[in-house]
């Protein structure tokens, strides 16, 4: 496996759109389209979600390259010391070097604040940003492809990646223990068929399980496959920071605090009363409120009918006793006054 282009798509003078930004615009495009149906299909205004993509994606794009330079990137001149002794390579987005959990945090941070500011369901929101995020990345990873990055160690399968030796780092870049013909794990690859998976897997249950999910768990749900797809995909990265002495890094500590916070909340979300569906911020509330107002209703019309046949019965014993006959007295009773 190679790339059958290089990294620029064309270049016009001092203009250079390149393959990575490209393919991250369409991604991050399908997702928004994504969000902004199933918001639309519970009740809110889709073009909602065009609104908050600017506010939203720029503090995310920012988180992405921050996490990855101070905290991903491996220790030393190839890595974070590099980007410390060159800065103005920072903001060179478009040369690869981003992580989707510190897009999580400043992104998410963002998400939250517009939706507090506008009075938006958040939750049901969170729900969307879950669901269209899978997609979105599964088509990203393919950026890494093009740009030959996110690749794992040497491997005999067949599907391995080949890296040119410009865009391998060490010990890989050593021509005579790893020639030209070594392939290597395509991580890429990897990740993005998980994140497919996981989108058909969310989109399913959201809709066959939808009177039974509260707002908010397909987003718990995504906090549990991507971080767990992310774990197991970590321990074969050769471009991250490891603890010293350790097969771990960072990111399996932070997947493992969000899978085991995400299914704490999954469970105790559903040990109270189950959701009657989910169509909205308050759905949950909603449902429970029609049906308490709905059984009020019934009692009260029940005690009208007891009422009205009360009311029957006593008009027809009335009449009833209309139509007796008057008494017959004896004759002369008037007279003696018995």
């Amino acid at each position: 496996m190679y790339p059958p282009f290089g990294p620029i798509l064309f270049q016009l003078g001092p203009l250079t759109v390149r393959w990575y930004g490209v393919i991250m615009v369409i991604a991050i495009l399908i997702s928004c389209w994504i969000a902004s149906r199933y918001v639309a299909r519970h009740g809110q205004d889709s073009t909602i979600i065009w609104d908050m993509l600017l506010w939203v994606l720029v503090p995310a794009l920012i988180g992405e390259r921050l996490y990855y330079i101070f905290i991903q990137s491996p220790r030393g001149p190839n890595g974070h010391g590099h980007y410390l002794a060159n800065p103005i390579e920072i903001l060179e987005i478009w040369k690869g070097g981003m992580h989707i959990y510190g897009a999580f945090i400043l992104g998410g941070i963002a998400l939250v604040l517009y939706a507090r500011i506008y009075k938006l369901p958040l939750l049901l929101y969170l729900d969307a940003a879950g669901l269209a995020l899978l997609p979105g990345q599964a088509i990203g990873r393919w950026a890494n492809f093009i740009n030959q990055e996110l690749y794992g160690p040497p491997t005999t399968l067949p599907w391995g990646l080949r890296i040119d030796v410009a865009h391998r780092i060490p010990p890989y870049n050593n021509f005579i223990l790893y020639p030209d013909s070594t392939l290597f794990h395509p991580l890429f690859l990897y990740e993005s068929v998980a994140n497919l998976i996981g989108f058909v897997l969310l989109f399913i249950i959201s809709r066959r399980l939808e009177k039974r999910l509260h707002t908010g768990d397909i987003f718990l749900l995504y906090l549990i496959w991507y971080p767990l797809v992310r774990f197991c995909l970590e321990f074969l990265r050769t471009d991250s920071w490891f603890f010293p002495g350790t097969p771990f890094n960072i990111v399996h500590l932070l997947s493992t605090i969000a899978i085991i916070t995400a299914i704490i909340l999954l469970i105790v979300r559903h040990r109270s009363k189950p959701q009657i569906a989910v169509g909205g911020a308050n759905a949950g509330t909603a449902g429970h409120v029609e049906l308490g107002q709905a059984h009020k209703e019934l009692e009260a019309n029940n005690k009208q009918t007891e009422n009205d046949n009360a009311d029957v019965e006593e008009s027809e014993s009335v009449k009833a006793k209309e139509k007796e006959p008057a008494p017959v007295h004896a004759e002369g009773a008037d007279r003696t006054g018995l």
